[in-house]
């Protein structure tokens, strides 16, 4: 409130009696300003809450000459720099302007960052407010630009899924960045959200589209290191076709505070303007006063936060650091690899904590090749662990089944439940295919697109078909399908899987061509340096990608693979026959 209504007042102070202007100085702001340094608890946070306290005191100060208010905004309620305004840009944003609770949050922070930066520079143009951290403020414009899918923010964290890049944060954080760069694709952007704000930057935009200065906005291969070094992980983007092409998201960030969720490792997976490998966000319903007034309901901690709700690891049924908030902000994922080079694009990052003695590397690869008919996916997960475990990974997606192309006992009758925590409650069964070391496949159908998704593991896994929805008596969840990949009683595995997007459905010409893909067979060989991923096309040519156990730039590795030898230096190699 504080952040807005202060603005809209130094807008009229002026034009206000002297009476007038003092009886609101002192009875409304100075006391608003003066409760919120007043409650350290919250005001000297790093956190968005402390963050947005920050903002109206600061401005407030500005507004009523007061300097005590504006030291207090910037440098904390101590004024000793240990919290305040400027410590919060250096602790929760990285050197890539990635946010650490996640790009949801990041949109909301962003009005209080942005709004309160735009009026230190007016005030106090020596401070260089914009190059502060190495210019994260408008670093982290582009980098939620760039965390978005045909208009939406990526649903990673408590995230409510038809947030997008016309939130009125961002509306505003776009006018501030371009009055400040004039990035023509910034006006791209401002042009797609068909407004602005009623300020001087605002100006400057309105000014560049009638010119017609706006250009395609670069949405672009991007790895967002996390932390304020950039040294806690990583979100890792692998994008071609621009903005509603095809997008494969690798999140090793770090835990993300409180709004972040048991999901190190986790991807998602977008293609022609949809989400395809998806992500349950938060379980909200904003503003809906039935569903518990629109707060966080009790599923979010039962569901959306566990892991088995996203697309990783998870180890005994339970999940990452036993969901324990404190455990998880100690540790965060290495990112080992991130690589953009003709016909590929690659990410590799490994965990390590979540479970006692388990070590998980994912390798996530963005491949072209001429006879595929597109981008696909190759994902990699391998698993070393010091003692035996049930290994179970979900592979969330959005779409109606066309083959599940493996046999399978349904339950038609009477559906099982999962399990009885960490999420596993609220799983409902539908089929369980036998474990095996035969590679398998599902293909779904979204928005006239067929998908298939082959899949192998280097042990025998079992394949289950669940859908949420138990133990749920309040219809809060939503009802979302899932593949799980389960091995069951080994030292370690390594899971291989390719997304191949393929053919068109069109209901209106009763028409389809391609339903059947053009990938013919996918294997997995696991050798003590490495893993080897081939594809067979139904063309007959051969794509091998080779993934080094410790991908050092200069070590040498030999592995074999389906009787060929492949020997390279380096963390990977591709190799076509």
């Amino acid at each position: 409130w504080l952040v807005y209504a202060v603005q809209g007042y130094d807008a009229i102070r002026d034009t206000l009696s002297a009476a007038d202007r003092r009886s609101i100085d002192e009875r409304l702001f100075r006391p608003m300003a003066k409760f919120l340094v007043g409650t350290p608890a919250n005001f000297d946070l790093i956190h968005n809450h402390a963050t947005w306290a920050a903002a109206g005191v600061g401005m407030t100060g500005y507004v009523l000459r007061d300097r005590g208010f504006v030291d207090q905004a910037l440098l904390g309620s101590q004024r000793d720099g240990k919290s305040g305004f400027l410590r919060q840009i250096d602790q929760l944003f990285s050197p890539d302007g990635y946010y650490t609770e996640g790009p949801y949050y990041q949109r909301y922070a962003l009005g209080p960052f942005e709004l309160f930066a735009r009026v230190i520079e007016r005030n106090e143009p020596r401070r260089h407010i914009f190059d502060h951290h190495g210019g994260a403020l408008l670093k982290a414009v582009d980098a939620i630009i760039q965390q978005s899918y045909a208009g939406l923010l990526l649903p990673l964290n408590d995230a409510i899924k038809d947030k997008g890049l016309d939130s009125e944060e961002i509306v505003a954080a776009v006018a501030i960045a371009y009055a400040r760069t004039h990035d023509p694709g910034l006006l791209d952007i401002a042009r797609r959200q068909n407004r602005t704000v009623l300020t001087i930057d605002g100006l400057a935009v309105a000014e560049g589209l009638q010119a017609r200065l706006d250009q395609p906005f670069d949405f672009r291969p991007l790895l967002l290191r996390d932390g304020p070094q950039g040294e806690r992980g990583g979100l890792a983007l692998l994008r071609t076709g621009g903005e509603d092409g095809t997008l494969a998201a690798l999140k090793a960030t770090a835990q993300g505070m409180g709004h972040g969720h048991f999901d190190r490792l986790n991807w998602l997976f977008y293609d022609n303007g949809n989400e395809i490998v998806r992500d349950y966000g938060s379980a909200r319903f904003l503003n809906i006063n039935a569903k518990h007034g629109g707060i966080y309901l009790e599923e979010n901690t039962t569901w959306a936060k566990q892991t088995i709700a996203h697309n990783t690891l998870t180890v005994d049924s339970r999940s990452q650091f036993a969901g324990k908030l404190a455990d998880a902000e100690q540790w965060h994922p290495d990112v080992l690899l991130f690589d953009v080079a003709a016909g590929g694009q690659i990410a590799m990052a490994r965990m390590a904590h979540a479970w006692e003695g388990v070590v998980a590397t994912r390798t996530l690869a963005l491949l072209e090749h001429a006879d595929l008919a597109g981008p696909v996916v190759v994902d990699l997960l391998r698993v070393d662990a010091a003692r035996a475990a049930q290994f179970d990974l979900p592979l969330h997606f959005n779409g109606q089944i066309i083959d599940t192309g493996f046999a399978a006992t349904h339950y038609q009758a009477q559906r099982p439940v999962l399990g009885d925590a960490a999420g596993y409650q609220h799983l409902w069964v539908d089929a369980v295919a036998p474990a095996s070391l035969e590679a398998r496949s599902l293909t779904w159908l979204t928005a006239g697109r067929f998908y298939t998704y082959r899949f192998a593991a280097s042990e025998p896994s079992q394949a289950l078909l669940v859908e949420s929805g138990a133990h749920d008596p309040e219809f809060n969840l939503r009802r979302e399908q899932a593949l799980i990949r389960r091995v069951s009683g080994a030292h370690g595995v390594s899971f291989a899987a390719v997304l191949e997007p393929h053919g068109r459905y069109d209901g209106t010409a009763e028409t389809v061509t391609g339903d059947v893909g053009r990938i013919q067979s996918l294997t997995i060989d696991r050798g003590d340096d490495g893993d080897v991923v081939t594809l067979t096309l139904a063309s007959g040519k051969v794509i091998a990608l080779a993934i080094a156990r410790e991908p050092a730039a200069n070590a040498t590795h030999d592995l074999e693979a389906h009787g060929r030898h492949l020997e390279w230096t380096g963390p990977y190699l591709r190799k076509d026959y």
